[in-house]
């Protein structure tokens, strides 16, 4: 067993039955009272954020999680169909557990996936950037760099985003998974 001083952030801990991510996790000492670590922590199953305070030296229980790097093949109804590249083995999961990051996947791409015990898949994780090519937008105007002004533009996925006013149909540009917003145009 562990106790409060050996999670960090990422941590996947054992929560009253539930498995849960460490989101935040701070050491407080006020004045005069004792020592203890503020969490916010992600239930895996509902995605619920949860509040807890644990003391100093507490023991918690760290779930050992395996990370695996597995292709994207292609979405199926509410699942996801992801290959392992060693095995060929196709896994299934379901497209909540990436989040919003789920509408930047197209084929082919190398999705991040733990499993517990090495068994159940418990979280997954888009790539960071992805690059998509925008198939429609407003056409752009010749010198339109000046301004920091955002229009929206449709990808080959089906997702939307604000890009800006010089990005062009048909041209390819980085998006970030994580705030699902457009970071540069790929030359």
């Amino acid at each position: 067993m562990a106790d409060t001083g050996d999670v960090s952030i990422g941590t996947v801990l054992r929560f009253n039955g539930e498995l849960c991510r460490v989101e935040e996790y701070q050491h407080r000492t006020p004045g005069n009272l004792r020592a203890f670590y503020q969490a916010k922590m992600r239930n895996l199953k509902n995605g619920k954020l949860i509040e807890n305070r644990f003391r100093s030296g507490e023991i918690v229980e760290i779930v050992r999680v395996e990370y695996k790097d597995l292709q994207f093949i292609y979405p199926e109804g509410e699942m996801v169909v992801c290959m392992d590249n060693e095995t060929f083995e196709q896994i299934y999961l379901n497209k909540t557990m990436f989040g919003e990051g789920a509408k930047f996947l197209k084929e082919g791409v190398t999705v991040r996936i733990a499993f517990e015990e090495g068994e159940t898949p418990i979280l997954a994780e888009p790539p960071t950037f992805v690059e998509l090519e925008v198939t429609y937008t407003e056409p752009g105007v010749k010198g339109d760099t000046a301004t920091n002004t955002l229009k929206p533009a449709t990808l080959e996925t089906g997702a939307e985003i604000n890009v800006p006013l010089f990005i062009n149909q048909g041209e390819k540009i980085k998006v970030d998974t994580r705030t699902g917003s457009y970071s540069e145009r790929v030359k």
